[in-house]
């Protein structure tokens, strides 16, 4: 078994109840019109987030790519007005070869207890082991799905923060080391979940800030492919339950719905587990397909470049967050009421 691909059967019913709205949109003049955010997440602006990344070329451990394109995240981080920390460290990956992981946590309100993560890997697979083409076996990914469209999404988000006007802080978490698990075919390797998510993994034993804690965590990992839908996963389920919730919630208020499903999905090994092991609550927003277990036809494979990118789908999640974000700020913060004579 390969990371990722651990799934179980669906349920046919959902353990959450969450309300819904139209597929389409809300409708005007519905009791919930006044509860959907204003504040519009620009998709457009985010594939071209995606596609400067993947202008570096494959972002691989210890490539030239790889630095100059972690330069370019903290740039724009910084850009957005946020604190920047880059966490580096050496590890050893599975086939005896040692990295220096860089992840990189840009903080907004840093000053702010009260915080919650948005997290992603920024890293692309060495090895596009499931071409359909085994010739393109040993080429690289371009990873602009599984990999950019997290950051870019984050990024995207940071862009609106002077507009949403959180109040708790936020740590944009983007993970290094991610996607260096070993091809099933390697020699010397068993393949064991373990070889994932390195640097999500020491992040998780070594925070950035010592005794650092969040309320929860959301994971984006391939949130921009065609046709995506978004299960709820079994470990999210099992730690996270109410942020699911809330989340899907937010996903038919803004009238996505039909990207977040109301169903089960599957038990995948993801950066989300280790951040739960922190004893951070987290859910992970990844595009599966259960019923044929796999993440899309572009997953390490060399067709994962901009042009399969779905600006569609990127603003349903993009969106859903926004108004997450919005509700989760009106809930902690609501505004006084007036009375009048």
């Amino acid at each position: 078994m390969t990371k990722k691909l651990a799934f179980i059967a669906i349920f046919a019913a959902t353990l959450i109840a969450c309300k819904s709205t139209p597929q389409g949109g809300n409708t005007a003049g519905s009791e919930e019109a006044d509860d959907v955010a204003t504040v519009q997440f620009d998709a457009d602006s985010t594939l071209r987030l995606i596609e400067a990344q993947c202008q570096f070329g494959p972002r691989t451990p210890g490539s030239n790519a790889h630095r100059r394109c972690g330069d370019y995240i903290v740039a724009q981080f910084r850009q957005r007005g946020l604190e920047v920390t880059e966490q580096k460290a050496m590890l050893t990956a599975w086939d005896n070869k040692q990295f220096e992981c860089r992840n990189i946590i840009a903080s907004y309100l840093p000053e702010q207890t009260n915080r919650i993560v948005l997290a992603a890997h920024w890293d692309s697979r060495p090895w596009a082991d499931a071409d359909p083409d085994a010739s393109k076996h040993g080429q690289p990914v371009m990873a602009a799905n599984d990999g950019a469209s997290g950051v870019a999404v984050m990024l995207q988000i940071a862009s609106l923060l002077k507009e949403l006007k959180p109040s708790c802080g936020i740590d944009f978490i983007c993970f290094d080391l991610e996607d260096y698990g070993a091809p099933e075919d390697a020699a010397g390797s068993d393949n064991h979940v373990q070889d994932w998510c390195l640097g999500s993994q020491h992040w998780a034993s070594h925070p950035h800030k010592p005794g650092y804690t969040a309320r929860f965590g959301i994971l984006l990992d391939m949130v921009g492919s065609k046709n995506a839908r978004f299960y709820h996963e079994y470990s999210s389920m099992r730690y996270a339950q109410s942020v699911v919730a809330r989340v899907w919630s937010a996903a038919h208020t803004a009238g996505y719905g039909e990207y977040f499903v109301q169903e089960m999905g599957g038990a995948i090994e993801d950066d989300h587990i280790y951040m739960n092991a922190a004893g951070i609550p987290t859910i992970d927003i990844i595009n599966t397909f259960p019923t044929n277990p796999s993440f899309g036809p572009t997953w390490h494979t060399t067709h994962d470049v901009p042009e399969n990118i779905s600006t569609e789908t990127l603003k349903a999640v993009g969106q859903t967050l926004v108004q997450f974000l919005y509700e989760m700020e009106k809930e902690e913060n609501p505004a006084p009421q007036t009375s009048s004579k």
